[in-house]
């Protein structure tokens, strides 16, 4: 455990195992570092001080055993990522939902209750099956026809960890398993990137829980079955057909914004989805490509939110601290160390407003 937790740390930092002895002036070899990281030995403390200060982790990352392994993980990227960027995406996520795990583990709150659900992971033959699998989500999740208003909030009441963190600009988002010590049960987590507008991270969640639901030996394209699942977990087939009809040779730009807006996707999903349920035709979304949505793919029209203001952020997390605070479970030292704020706005958000 100590030893993949130095490894990923001292990956995430950029440092070989030579530059990282000479980071400690010498004082460990790089061949005792690898041993750490082997578990074959066990630095002392005076080193182990030395390693949190020159890899800017705290000893409680390097030695705790709440997370075991993250697991089945994997990355939505544009092009490639060097392994020292995922080992780096990989100890920041550890970090966060360390923290996660020991507020759930104050108040008592089982991590692993998605796994009782029971919808098990659902074989796709053919891509467009990801519509089926959305169609069952929505059912089991008594969701009915009508657009989500709130992504984040949808998959942290279901039991899904959603951890959102600077990425590369290349990288959408990532799923993985996260195991805890004491359990045999694996959490979900989709972590998304959060400089992503608001348009695309309820894609990718989306899309991400799509990858969760398939079974791994379903002989498709999984990308491209998790993105007509995505298109059809949020925009239903039947909520649309009903907003637009059953067939279109166009809509005017106010009626296609008011549509973008009331299920909150892109104007370039939404063009997609109007194809996939055969709303428009082939010709009527290629001409839609090569005139006025040409530039849709890289420049949102009439975007959801600005850079002032960000909506559907992850709360969960947050709410649980402040429970455990308000019920005196932990001190406010130990809230501004799980939250990472000061202690100030920590005693303003439990006070309120003073009058």
């Amino acid at each position: 455990m100590f030893g993949e937790r130095l490894k990923l740390a001292r990956k995430k930092a950029g440092f070989s195992l030579r530059k990282l002895s000479e980071a400690l002036n010498g004082n460990i070899s790089a061949q005792s570092i690898g041993k750490y990281e082997r578990g074959e030995m066990m630095p002392s403390s005076q080193i182990l001080m030395q390693l949190t200060d020159v890899l800017d982790v705290s000893l409680e990352y390097l030695m705790s055993e709440q997370i075991a392994e993250l697991k089945e993980v994997e990355f939505r990227k544009l092009s490639g990522v060097t392994a020292k960027k995922k080992a780096q995406v990989q100890a920041v996520v550890i970090e966060k939902l360390e923290r996660y795990l020991a507020i759930e583990e104050i108040l008592d709150i089982d991590s692993s209750y998605w796994n009782q659900q029971k919808f098990g992971k659902r074989f796709v033959g053919e891509e467009n099956e990801g519509e089926l699998v959305a169609e069952d989500l929505r059912e089991k999740w008594e969701l009915g026809i009508d657009p989500i208003p709130n992504m984040t909030a949808l998959l942290e009441n279901h039991g899904i960890k959603v951890v959102f963190i600077d990425l590369p600009k290349n990288v959408s988002g990532l799923t993985c398993l996260v195991r805890k010590s004491n359990r045999k049960l694996a959490i979900p987590v989709i972590v998304v990137n959060e400089d992503m507008t608001l348009e695309r991270r309820r894609f990718t969640l989306a899309h991400e829980l799509g990858h969760r639901l398939f079974d791994a030996e379903s002989p498709v394209d999984h990308e491209k079955a998790a993105n007509i699942f995505a298109g059809a977990f949020l925009v239903s087939k039947n909520h649309l057909v009903r907003e637009v009809g059953r067939r279109r040779n166009a809509l005017a730009f106010k009626e296609f914004i008011r549509l973008k807006r009331r299920y909150r996707v892109s104007a370039a999903t939404l063009l997609l989805r109007l194809k996939e349920v055969d709303i428009i035709s082939q010709s009527t979304l290629s001409y839609a490509f090569q005139t006025y949505a040409k530039d849709w793919r890289f420049s949102e029209p009439d975007p959801l939110e600005s850079d002032e203001n960000k909506y559907e952020l992850p709360r969960r997390f947050e709410l649980l601290c402040y429970r455990a605070l308000a019920e005196k479970l932990i001190s406010p030292s130990k809230a501004c160390e799980l939250l990472q704020r000061p202690l100030d706005e920590i005693a303003q958000a439990i006070k309120g407003p003073s009058y």
